[in-house]
């Protein structure tokens, strides 16, 4: 199987990859007003865990400058990921990604937005520049809804996967389990989780 090529979302290299989707129809009357509810829900990125479920992980926006913020992403901005399960001990458990895009496409019949994350350091700690993610810093998740005449979606693509290896050594081994699940499936399933509950309301 290939990976789907979108606007927004980064070439496949190398590594792992995944496509996770989910679409919902809706009476045509109110789709533009399904897809403004859908929008509130995606760049309400500090809610996510809240539609998901306490299993799933939770996410906290974070500024260019490392403070926690409650308001819409920006590109520049980081996201803290609380992952069920042991976390990067360099990172206080957390990992870490940075926001590297967000790109909005329309034309007369559907429209779409991305947002493209990628492993990034800790901006909480200035002193250290090493990722703080078991992925590498080639590997994106590129978040995305649309809206078609057919449906609306949400949707989460995965990149050029492969563990980082450039850690201390439990870092290293953690990062190598969590990775090489993510790449098996794991990940998807997580995803999927998303990608369905932020479709989840009438």
């Amino acid at each position: 199987m290939k990976p789907k090529k979108f606007k927004g979302v980064p070439k496949q290299k190398f590594g792992g990859f995944h496509d996770t989707e989910t679409r919902k129809i809706f009476d045509q009357d109110s789709m533009s007003l399904k897809f403004e509810t859908l929008k509130e829900r995606f760049f309400s990125v500090n809610k996510w865990q809240s539609y998901c479920g306490e299993a799933f992980a939770a996410f906290k926006l974070y500024d260019f400058n490392g403070h926690p913020v409650d308001r819409e992403p920006q590109k520049g901005d980081f996201i803290r990921i609380d992952i069920p399960g042991p976390g990067e001990p360099e990172a206080r458990g957390y990992d870490w990604v940075e926001i590297t895009d967000i790109c909005f496409y329309q034309n007369s019949f559907a429209e779409s937005i991305t947002m493209t994350c990628r492993p990034s350091r800790n901006p909480e700690d200035k002193k250290n520049r090493h990722i703080a993610h078991f992925y590498s810093s080639g590997a994106t998740s590129t978040f995305m809804i649309s809206k078609s005449p057919a449906h609306v979606k949400a949707a989460v693509y995965g990149r050029n996967e492969r563990p980082n290896l450039n850690a201390k050594l439990l870092d290293v081994i953690r990062n190598l389990v969590t990775a090489a699940g993510g790449m098996m499936g794991t990940a998807k399933i997580q995803w999927k989780q998303l990608t369905d509950s932020l479709l989840d309301f009438e």
